[in-house]
């Protein structure tokens, strides 16, 4: 029986991939993990199968939503003296993104969580087999891909220096005469199609208790990393209970602690409601919210201290006083609704990549213990979760409308769906629109020190805003995220919106 869902996604191949497992009777669980798992097979050194993911739903039959934790964790589990043996990884700067320092190969790689996360929430949400939703993303990589303006942006800043190194993934990055590919070249990386398809044939634990862990530990212990086959085989997604929150007529829910993204976006989200509307209020909340994050939540090490901090971010920004005051890469996403009503919000994260390819694999490794803005804190224990910006969001309006939502963009995740959900709930405005307004983000450095950096299209009448410089950018710029947005209306029409800033698709089934 044919099922009928709005998807938003960062590719035509991904979106379309939802249409056809809905068009098989899937629902928006089914469609959002095949638009995800192609998602990771054709944005290359944006994300991987083997990276991290959260995904979020909210069915109709359910009391409240669930975010599926397959956030990536601390390896070390079961190594002798690991704490001694040389780990191969080293410092690299880029100019991506006005300049980022990060750190690669094979010791900055953390323990790999999507599949579980994928896996599980289909498992509990989804009605067809695991093995049709993989099916699409097999066929992408058996076929290739055109290289999208995502990783045509990133890769050029990084490919000599991340992913040239080793010879298997420079491969999958040369055309035939040697040169590097660039946007809009097919791609294909070899013995990918392979992998995907041991992934459908064996199910996600293949890449925990199976043949593929196996080849990961093995390449790990050999190339100086620190994953090791119990770190694979105790890994598990977690059920959690989404993180509540109140706007307007609208009762959302995201990634709850010890993920940072939700909690932030939470905070955002409360501290704009007591503002006046505009965009220097957005700056102003983003800025409040922002000093306590560096103050409360990054110093953390564990995930339980996160989960604490967290809590207390959310107490104390409900004590700001009304009006303003302050205290002295890689993602992408999936939104799904279904003409049921269910909501299903995927986000999913690789870091910068470690530029390590799994030999005869295709895999290309998470460098997450490289990403120098999320790991400020003390290192976690093995096993323990690592800190996380991503935040997919589900939500209910009181009319009867259904809202998943969701960004990539690093520590931009969070102010870009503060600003798209105040748009929607707070002005009303129509969804696509609510998607293409000009944005802001402030930005805030390791000294302390912050600036404003600003669309070009923003209106904010000063040169300095809340006490601020401002940086401008052009409009729509790759900078500010890429969210992707479904909705089912009160009435029951479907609809979707693409960030025309990372030239995403927005689909609905016919």
């Amino acid at each position: 029986m044919t099922s009928r869902v709005a998807v938003a996604a960062p590719n035509a191949l991904a979106a379309e991939a939802a249409l056809r497992v809905a068009a098989e009777g899937g629902g928006a669980v089914d469609a959002a993990v095949a638009a995800a798992m192609v998602t990771m097979v054709t944005e290359p050194g944006i994300v991987s199968l083997a990276g991290g993911a959260f995904v979020t739903v909210w069915s109709p039959a359910a009391d409240d939503a669930v975010t599926v934790d397959g956030g990536v964790a601390m390896p070390g589990l079961g190594a002798e003296g690991s704490d001694a043996r040389d780990v191969s990884c080293w410092e690299i700067d880029t100019d991506y993104g006005g300049g980022v320092r990060m750190t690669v190969g094979p010791g900055s790689v953390a323990v790999p969580g999507a599949l579980a996360a994928l896996d599980l929430a289909q498992a509990t949400y989804g009605v067809l087999p695991w093995r049709e939703l993989v099916a699409p993303a097999i066929d992408a990589a058996r076929d290739g891909w055109p290289m999208g303006s995502a990783s045509g942006h990133y890769l050029p800043h990084v490919r000599e220096s991340v992913f040239g190194w080793d010879p298997a993934t420079a491969a999958g990055l040369r055309r035939t005469d040697g040169a590097w590919l660039e946007a809009g070249d097919v791609m294909v990386v070899p013995d990918l199609a392979d992998t995907l398809s041991l992934i459908a044939r064996d199910g996600a634990r293949t890449m925990y208790t199976g043949q593929l862990g196996a080849q990961v530990a093995t390449d790990q212990r050999e190339r100086g990393g620190v994953i090791t086959a119990g770190d694979l085989s105790v890994y598990r997604a977690m059920v959690r209970p989404a993180l509540r929150m109140r706007l307007g007529d609208w009762d959302l829910r995201t990634n709850p602690p010890p993920s940072i993204g939700g909690p932030v976006l939470a905070a955002m989200l409360a501290r704009a409601a007591d503002l006046p509307s505009g965009a220097g209020s957005v700056v102003a909340a983003q800025h409040d919210v922002l000093r306590l994050r560096r103050a409360l939540l990054d110093p953390t090490g564990s995930a339980e201290a996160r989960a604490a901090a967290g809590a207390q971010l959310l107490a104390e920004v409900a004590r700001l006083p009304p009006g303003g005051g302050h205290l002295s890469p890689s993602t992408a996403h999936v939104s799904v609704v279904d003409a049921d009503g269910t909501a299903c919000a995927i986000t999913t994260s690789y870091g910068y990549g470690s530029g390590v390819t799994v030999p005869g694999t295709g895999l290309w490794l998470n460098n997450c213990l490289g990403e120098h803005e999320l790991n400020r804190g003390p290192r976690p224990a093995p096993g323990d979760r690592l800190p996380s910006n991503m935040a997919p969001t589900v939500a209910r309006r009181r009319d009867g409308a259904v809202l998943a939502v969701g960004s990539p963009g690093a520590d931009r995740i969070t102010s870009a769906l503060l600003q798209v959900l105040l748009a929607l709930a707070t002005d009303g405005a129509p969804l696509q629109d609510a998607v293409d307004r000009p944005r802001v983000h402030v930005h805030l450095d390791d000294d302390g020190s912050a600036r404003v950096d600003a669309e070009a299209d923003v209106r904010l009448g000063a040169e300095t805003v809340d006490g601020l410089a401002v940086r401008r950018h052009p409009r729509h710029a790759m900078y500010f995220g890429g969210v992707a947005a479904a909705m089912r209306a009160a009435d029951g029409k479907l609809e979707s919106a693409a960030d025309p800033r990372r030239a995403g698709v927005a689909l609905v089934s016919p």
